[in-house]
This record gives C-alpha cells, structure tokens and sequence, in this order.
C-alpha cells in the first residue's frame, strides 16, 4: 500500500532570517512543512504541492518601494488559508488594495506590547493568545498598515502599529505585524498552533516520520551509487552516517578524519562509539599535520574556514581514489550552519559567515552532496538521533563545530596555541560536569584571545595570553543568551584554568546574547 503523504502547510519565504523558525514551531505541533521562495511559487508547484495552508514570511523588502517581491495574484484566490507575519502581512495586505505606510518614527524593533481591540479574545486566531490583557511580541519593521483590505478587520494593535493582528474569517486570511516565530513573544506559538487548527491539519507528522521520510528519501537518491561520509563525530554527522546506514548499507564508507583541532579525549571517544555500537564501515584518518601546515600564518576567520573546508575535500577525494570511486559525499549540515552561509531555499537571506561545510562541492571532486539534516534544528536532530539508537550521553553532546578549534583560536593557529586552546577547555568542561551544569547550557567553550597581557604569578611578571569563557542556552542555536554562571564558579574555574594551563594568565566571561553576536566567536 502506497504510504498517504503529508498534509503540506507551504511556507513562502520572502527572505528573514527566521523563517525556518516558521517550519520548526510547526514542527512541534505535528504539522509538515516546506519551504518556497516566494519568486518561485506558481501554478506548477502549487499543483504540486497541493497546499493544505500558506504561512508568508517576513523579509528585507519594503512594499512602499517601487519594485517588490510579491505572489501571483491569482494566490489568493485559491481559498487557501493563508498567515502573513510581517512583510508577509503588509504584501498580503497590499496585494489586495490595502494601504501600506513608511514612517522611521513609528518603527518598532524588539520587544513590543500588544493589544486585543476585539471583545472576544477566544477568537478563533487569538484562542489562548491574550492570556493578560497585554501581550510582549517581537517587532521588527518599520513600514506598517494603515488601511485595510475590503472584508478584513483589527483585532490587536500596538503603540505604533495599529494593525498588528488582522483578519479576513470569511476567506481564512490572517496577517500579523509581529513575528510569532521567535521565542521573545510570548505564546507565539499559540497563535501558529491556532492557524494550523483553522486550516484543520490532522497534525501527523513526528520525528519518527522525519526519519522515515528521510531514510526514503536517501535511497531514492542514492540508488545504486556509492556514499563516502564526513563523519566529525558530532550528533548531527552521527545521526547523518545512521540515517544512511539504515538506508544504503552496503553502499556506505565513514570517514573520520582528525584535523588536529578535536577538543581532548574526542577522537577515541568516537571511534569507540561506532566500533562498539554500530557495525559501519569506517576509514580513520589523522591529518592533523596536512591542516596545520594549510592554516599556517592564517589569521582571517573566513579564509580559515574555507582552508579546512578545502583540506577536506581533499581528504576525501584522496580516500575516493583510495577506494575505488564515490558517487556521494554526505555531510551533516544543519540549518543554523545554511542560514548563515546562504538561504536554504536559495532566498535572500544575507550570508552572516560562511561554514566550511555549506554551499557546494568542487567540480573536481566529482561527488554529488548528500545533506539530510540540511533543514533541521540541533534539537530536532537530537530528538532523530534518539529515535535511530543513539545514547543519551551522545545525543546530549555540546555542538562543536567542524573547523573545530581553529575558529576558537583568534589570530593565527599554531600547535602551541591549539595546545593552549584545548587545555583550557578541557578544565572548563570538567568544572561545568563536577558543577553538574552541562545539561542546562547549549554550548560552552574555550576561546583563545590575539592578545597577551602582563600578571604576576610566584612573585614573577608574566606575559601570557588570555582566553574568554563562552556558555549559552539555547533551544535552535538561532537565538542564545549567555548563561548565568555563579560568581563563585567563574572565579574556581579561572583559578584552575590559570594554574593549570600554562601561558594563560587571564581570563575572560563572555555574556553577549545572539544576536547581537553570533554564538561563537569566528
């Protein structure tokens, strides 16, 4: 019996940063998604597709301009129910006659406070929503409505958005000014989960269907090709390898390369993982030498990344050849890694840095790319790597990236300072595990400054260099706040780092949030 597919909600992208965080809080609420970019919506694909709901998203773009993005206008005619959230709101509401603004006096940017100008707050949108008579939501725009569209109506407004929720019940279009999406506005993800249940999804897609989604999806590809896999020894590549393994057995070669930029112990941990407990075939490469040489007197964090991406592929060409020929190489690339090197739907989204592991493969390598984590959050791939036999400890594991140290080494790498850099964050994960910390923080390290400052140590100048500690909570690595350490745990841990990792004398706490700042330092 063929298998019943999903019921699709379509999400048009438009071009935020975010909207993969449409897809995800969908996600939780059991609802399949896809992602479009919204120049790439017409007849075809939406026959395709046959959209059960459309979310648009927010974007860069201003509708007050001259030229931009829109849908066909035929879209809306479809009887589809549709969600705009931001500039997906104001170029729904353009779209069908209403009237959208410019003014920099009136932006919002951050946390805003919202209104119902409805009596009935049980509103089939708003159910659950207002649950005080203000509500705190994220703004981010600066153009707003004005007027609105024939059949819509107001129902919450903000100090400067008086549309900030609106809604056409008759022809299920709704549009809010806010982002739902993001974790700043409170019960958000109420008002997704009630336009889901307006558009009456049957909410059948877990985890455990991702997987088996994805495991069908692989072999569809792969065929009767052969799969070379990077295989870092992070969940995200472990769930990939497993993925395949379930899919492609017999057509699939590990790979584990150790570039010299491993943080202490990890390269056994590893391979006596998937020795022990997973019957792969696996090449174990130390390659430490060939990246250090290629990083040598490299200081800037893009060119290090595009090095080691390089040395890579490389690496594994050299093991195809080796081996006979490949016709896939499979990465473990996840969406925060797309997002910030480029859309992952091909979108607009500006590139923050680029990831080694993002954006292609040299033609030389005659390999095509295999990605099937390319869309997922770290905890959406936790919870499949659970699903597919991974132990709690390994699942759990702290995000390290595939750069490794290299990108937690400011300035130039050498052996001695990835010495330094691994010493170090070897004694601030041994106080995080003795604190019994490490399961309430993301992601914690070590990075090791350019710089070296003068101390004092035995009645003896020192000029050492100087680290920064950097902790995190997070639930999707998009957004992350520092995590509060007490002040007793900073100074033990900067005593031990500094007795016993000689040539740091100083050290640092990091507490900037993401955004501003991205979650490592490179």
């Amino acid at each position: 019996m063929a298998k019943k597919p999903h019921e699709v909600m379509l999400i048009v992208d438009f071009g935020s940063q975010v909207t993969q965080l449409i897809a995800r809080r969908f996600r939780e609420y059991n609802v399949y998604c896809e992602i479009h970019p919204a120049n790439l919506i017409d007849e075809a694909l939406l026959l395709k597709l046959k959209p059960k709901a459309a979310v648009l998203s927010g974007g860069p773009a201003s509708v007050v301009s001259t030229e931009f993005p829109r849908l066909p206008d035929t879209f809306y005619e479809l009887d589809l129910p549709v969600l705009g959230i931001c500039y997906g709101q104001q170029v729904m509401v353009k779209q069908l006659g209403g009237t959208v603004e410019g003014n920099d006096a009136r932006r919002e940017y951050g946390r805003t406070l919202v209104h119902a100008t409805v009596a009935d707050t049980e509103h089939p949108l708003l159910r659950g929503f207002f649950a005080k008579a203000s509500v705190t939501v994220w703004m981010s725009h600066g153009d707003r409505v004005t007027n609105l569209p024939s059949g819509f109506s107001t129902l919450a407004a903000s100090r400067h958005a008086p549309n900030a929720i609106i809604g056409d019940e008759s022809r299920r279009l709704f549009g809010l000014q806010f982002h739902p999406e993001v974790y700043h506005t409170t019960n958000g993800s109420v008002l997704l989960r009630n336009f889901a249940d307006l558009a009456e999804f049957q909410r059948d897609w877990t985890m455990s269907a991702a997987g088996e989604d994805a495991i069908a999806a692989l072999r569809a590809t792969v065929g009767d090709g052969r799969v070379i896999c990077a295989l870092s020894g992070g969940v995200d590549s472990a769930v990939t390898a497993l993925l395949l393994h379930r899919a492609v057995p017999e057509q699939l070669t590990c790979v584990f390369v150790d570039h010299g930029l491993l943080r202490a112990g990890e390269a056994n941990q590893v391979l006596r993982l998937f020795r022990d407990n997973f019957n792969l075939r696996l090449i174990q490469l130390d390659e430490t030498a060939r990246f250090l040489d290629a990083l040598s007197g490299v200081s800037n964090p893009e060119d290090k990344r595009k090095i080691i991406g390089q040395q890579f592929i490389d690496v594994f060409l050299e093991v195809s050849q080796q081996s006979g020929g490949f016709d896939f190489l499979a990465q473990g690339t996840l969406y925060p890694d797309v997002i910030e090197s480029v859309s992952v739907t091909g979108g607009p989204s500006e590139t923050i840095k680029s990831h080694h592991n993002v954006g292609g493969l040299p033609d030389e390598l005659g390999l095509d790319l295999v990605e099937p984590l390319r869309a997922f959050f770290k905890d959406e791939v936790r919870a499949l790597g659970r699903e597919l036999g991974l132990s709690e400890e390994f699942v759990r594991r702290h995000p390290f990236p595939g750069p490794g140290l290299a990108i937690r080494i400011l300035g130039q790498v050498t052996p001695g300072r990835v010495s330094l850099a691994r010493a170090a964050d070897a004694v601030l994960m041994d106080q995080i595990r003795n604190h019994h910390l490490y399961d309430q923080i993301w992601q914690a390290f070590v990075t090791l400054l350019p710089i070296r400052t003068v101390g004092v140590m035995g009645d003896q100048r020192t000029y050492d260099h100087v680290c920064a500690i950097r902790a995190v909570t997070s639930t999707d690595g998009m957004t992350a706040d520092y995590f509060r350490f007490s002040h007793d745990f900073l100074s033990e841990t900067a005593s031990r780092i500094v007795n016993e990792v000689p040539g740091i004398n100083r050290v640092t706490y990091d507490i900037t949030s993401k955004p501003p700042a991205t979650i490592e330092w490179e």
